[in-house]
């Protein structure tokens, strides 16, 4: 495993390299914003395709300032109430961002991630750091640095972090019009967005959508090496055998915690032990409490993951 400290990741950031890097998300596969050639890199690196965008990581207010056209009160209260955090703030971009992180479309996804290695180096970093998941494109998202080694070997230098805190992938959101639309949920629910703004005496309509501006949004995404089935809580085991084609002989049935936060912690980390640990097939028992809306994220990540839906 090629570990690096800051000043090696920033030098290799500044002369077109790229680097894992911890956040309380997911650990992100970084360039240097104003490296074409970084910028190219990840996504060669990766596999993922150009039409999928990159979020901006910054340590500042201001400097995500400077890299848009607008900002507006919503995306300062956002910023000042939820950052250093998991949210991503969607914003009209300037000509600062290259085409490349956005996929060409006009907007930008920008974000502080609270972990205090990576916020020190983005503080050494001129404009940000763009960084998706550290993962092969459409796979298991990585929350530890083992992870990012057992995609890339020593491909990738890593900026060791410790473990993820959060483990799911940052809120997206989009502001325009006086709404906000949440387009990839995760830690900030709707409710949590929404009493954040109300404290600020803005009273704004907060909904869940889908749009192209914000990544992960195809049909599969998060993949384990293995199927991942979603099925009712308690399902009759003998009768899942009937109902799919998919072979198998050493399945586990994974209960979430109680805790949607334990949840979002543990959730690409088991998906992984699963198949290290000799499973063929994973069976994701989905409970009812699990349609509250702190649920989201984790189920989003899941519906995605999966290979098929088991309806008894």
């Amino acid at each position: 495993m090629k570990l690096i400290n800051i000043k090696e990741a920033k030098d290799r950031l500044n002369h077109d390299g790229i680097v894992a890097i911890p956040t309380e998300t997911v650990y992100g596969l970084g360039a240097w914003i104003y490296s074409e050639k970084g910028l190219k890199t990840i996504f060669s690196t990766k596999e993922r395709p150009f039409f999928d965008p990159l979020i901006v990581h910054v340590d500042s207010i201001i400097k995500a300032r400077a890299l848009t056209m607008e900002w507006t009160k919503i995306h300062e209260v956002l910023a000042q109430e939820c950052w250093p955090g998991p949210l991503t703030l969607i914003a009209k971009k300037n000509d600062l961002i290259n085409p490349l992180i956005t996929s060409g479309l006009d907007s930008v996804g920008l974000r502080c991630p609270n972990h205090p290695l990576t916020l020190k180096l983005l503080s050494q970093m001129e404009g940000g750091i763009a960084a998706p998941s550290a993962n092969k494109f459409g796979k298991t998202s990585p929350t530890s640095s083992l992870h990012v080694f057992q995609e890339f070997g020593d491909e990738v230098p890593i900026l060791e972090g410790g473990p993820s805190e959060v483990g799911i992938e940052s809120t997206v959101v989009g502001i325009s019009e006086g709404k906000l639309e949440i387009f990839r949920p995760g830690f900030y629910t709707a409710s949590k967005l929404s009493d954040v703004l109300k404290k600020h005496g803005l009273s704004i309509n907060v909904s869940y959508a889908e749009s192209p501006v914000a990544p992960g949004q195809l049909k599969h995404h998060y993949m384990p090496r293995i199927p991942l089935i979603i099925v009712p809580e308690n399902v009759d085991r003998e009768k899942i055998q009937q109902e799919i084609e998919i072979p198998f002989e050493n399945p586990v049935f994974w209960k979430q915690p109680k805790s949607p936060e334990i949840a979002s912690r543990e959730l690409y980390q088991k998906m992984r032990e699963f198949d290290e640990k000799g499973y063929d097939i994973i069976f994701a028992e989905k409970g009812r409490d699990h349609s509250r809306e702190e649920w989201l994220g984790i189920w989003n990540r899941l519906e995605k993951a999966k290979t098929l839906s088991l309806i008894l």
